[in-house]
């Protein structure tokens, strides 16, 4: 009995030993180390949903941009190279090598988490092509932020305080539209951001509001303005794409289907009412789950300033990132993102 026990053992060992052989191996580098979505769902997809649901078929090795000491820009254009097999980051680090990427995230006209997704699912077709012509990748997920808010060092209490301060945009369209408001936009990196406050850099900065008490802005700055001035910053993730023609068909399902379902979908889910607790968590007013809440001074914008911001992104905003990403990818747009979200550039 006991030889047959260690026959057995002996060969479920080498097949465990082929099997790892045999493994798919994936270098991972995943978003801010420091903020939820890598926390509470990239590292735990790759280095725990994915290599259990596939029985170990994939193998991944996992670390993020800011570990690595590499700009968040520097994720596609290094992930293209092949220098490692996924990346992902915020799309709007990016846009200095692919300007019709902007169109992904467009403030103001999305306010909930529901209104974002479709608007990221319009956008979708748009991003994967983008991916591949511009940066050798496929597309796998797109996940949110939670909801970029301004954080203000000084008091303000309407849109027309943001004039002549000098603000932290969190995405290149964001900045355009603070300066049409008449701020002066600042490019500062998100874990500089503290500093740039306590020292007078900036007297604003824009971050997701879970994102910016995770970071602790709420330490270097008093007042909290909720007008949607950064839309929803996402974090795009794709795989190489030599690396992903190389793996076989049922590999390639299966990594799609457990990202959107496993990865993406939770995500999404997340950041619906997220606001609400991240406000709370900012300012006191509610219960916070993150931990101790902060006491941020609350200023909830009026319709006029919405109207008036909404007005400056479709007169100038949009027309001006048109001129940048080209005509072409402003139509695909409009018969996109610009349908789902009610919104057109005159072309």
């Amino acid at each position: 009995m006991n030889t047959i026990r260690n026959a057995l053992l002996a060969g479920t060992a080498f097949l465990t030993g082929v099997a790892a052989a045999n493994a798919e191996e994936l270098s991972v580098v995943g978003s801010w180390s420091s903020l939820p979505l890598y926390k509470q769902y990239e590292a735990p997809f790759w280095t725990e949903t994915l290599p259990e649901a596939s029985g170990g078929e994939f193998e991944v090795s996992m670390t993020t941009f800011d570990q690595m000491g590499i700009a968040g820009a520097d994720v596609y254009r290094m992930l293209g190279d092949g220098v490692f097999d996924v990346g992902m980051t915020v799309a709007d680090y990016t846009v200095g090598d692919a300007p019709e990427l902007e169109g992904l995230d467009v403030p103001l006209v999305a306010t909930t988490a529901e209104e974002a997704r479709k608007m990221v699912d319009a956008a979708r077709p748009m991003v994967e092509d983008i991916m591949a012509e511009r940066f050798n990748a496929k597309l796998l997920a797109i996940a949110p932020y939670p909801p970029q808010v301004v954080f203000c060092k000084q008091p303000v209490s309407s849109l027309a305080d943001l004039k002549g301060k000098k603000i932290r945009g969190s995405g290149r369209m964001t900045t355009k539209l603070l300066e049409a408001l008449g701020a002066e936009g600042i490019n500062v990196g998100f874990s500089e951001v503290p500093g740039a406050l306590e020292r007078g850099v900036v007297d604003c900065a824009v971050t997701g509001a879970g994102s910016g008490y995770s970071a602790g802005w709420w330490e270097v700055s008093s007042h909290l303005m909720t007008l949607p001035l950064g839309g929803w910053d996402p974090v795009v993730t794709a795989i190489n794409l030599d690396k992903w023609e190389a793996l076989s068909d049922e590999q390639k399902e299966l990594l799609v289907s457990e990202i959107k379902s496993q990865f993406e979908a939770p995500a999404w889910e997340a950041a619906s009412g997220a606001l609400a607790t991240d406000v709370a968590c900012l300012t006191g007013n509610g219960d916070c789950p993150a931990g101790e809440p902060a006491d941020m001074t609350l200023v909830e914008p009026t319709e006029a300033d919405a109207e008036a911001a909404r007005a400056i992104l479709e007169e100038t905003v949009l027309p001006e990132w048109a001129d940048r990403a080209g005509a072409d990818w402003a139509k695909r747009w409009n018969e996109s993102v610009g349908e789902t979200v009610g919104v057109q550039i005159p072309l």
